[in-house]
């Protein structure tokens, strides 16, 4: 799946967990968003595992990863405790991360959850999950609207979903900062289509939403004065939504111990329409 990579399956927790591992040196957790797999990171992660030992999962409920029943296991703590028995497993007890889209809001709950784990940490083009919804501006609203339409009652989004999964998703992939198809890497877009064609992912990945309205609004409420321990890099397109519509670090400043922060150009999937930026501004972070 991506170049140089092993890539395995194992049950940590009783689900299924994909994931692709290479390299050497110290650990670094990647972790993708909505609505991509683990392939995202196809043209980063080769770079990345020159100075690191790379480990790249789908999250639960994407992918190849398991997708199991019940609303609460798709709340970000849910999904960052796989991770943790991952990285256990793996025999990594502390390691570094990045982490984009939903990826990188379960990555936020992991340093709240367990701060002694987390290295260093990047965060990639979200603003604080709590500071969207308790703040929702109408641009935000607009933009962003599939928060809302996917965490309506099954089997409703699913259905409509269901119906041409492809235009569905695409419209998100060229959305949130404006791309083409033809900016994404064909190979990542063919692994992107084989899983969000697949049922129980439209299933899982609603359930992801659903989550964060019903589970982890709450958790972060609960956390709101709490902040990351470890030094934190916030990646953001420069001409994504969340720029249009926030001063994304500052939104992050006042949760963060030490924190920098950078724009990269394009929308909000740089990664895969511009990663050889990405890859620059992750190795000088890491490094």
């Amino acid at each position: 799946m991506i170049p140089g990579f092993t890539d395995h399956i194992i049950a940590p927790q009783g689900i299924d967990i994909a994931y692709s591992r290479a390299g050497s040196g110290p650990p670094l957790l990647l972790l993708h968003g909505f609505p991509q797999t683990r392939a995202m990171w196809a043209k980063v992660a080769p770079e990345l595992a020159r100075r690191h030992t790379v480990i790249i999962p789908d999250l639960r409920g994407y992918g190849q990863s398991g997708k199991p029943e019940g609303l609460h296991n798709y709340s970000f703590r849910a999904m960052g405790g796989d991770l943790f028995a991952l990285m256990r497993h793996l025999g990594h007890d502390r390691f570094a991360i990045a982490a984009h889209d939903r990826g990188a809001r379960v990555a936020h709950r992991m340093a709240l959850d367990a701060p002694q784990a987390i290295t260093r940490l990047c965060l990639m083009d979200i603003v604080p999950t709590h500071t969207l919804l308790s703040d929702l501006h109408r641009d935000v609203a607009q933009a962003y609207y599939h928060w809302f339409f996917l965490a309506q009652p099954a089997p409703f989004p699913e259905t409509l979903i269901g119906h041409d999964p492809d235009a569905y998703f695409q419209s998100c992939l060229l959305g949130w900062g404006g791309a083409t198809l033809s900016d994404f890497d064909a190979d990542q877009l063919a692994a992107y289509r084989t899983a969000w064609r697949d049922p129980e992912t439209i299933r899982a990945m609603c359930d992801d939403y659903r989550a964060a309205l019903a589970h982890d609004f709450n958790d972060d409420a609960a956390d709101l004065g709490a902040r990351i321990a470890c030094p934190t890099l916030i990646l953001y397109g420069g001409t994504g939504a969340m720029a249009r519509a926030y001063d994304v670090p500052a939104t992050w400043a006042p949760k963060c111990s030490e924190m920098q922060a950078a724009a990269i150009p394009g929308g909000h999937f740089f990664i895969d329409t511009a990663p050889a930026d990405t890859t620059d501004a992750l190795h000088r972070f890491f490094a």
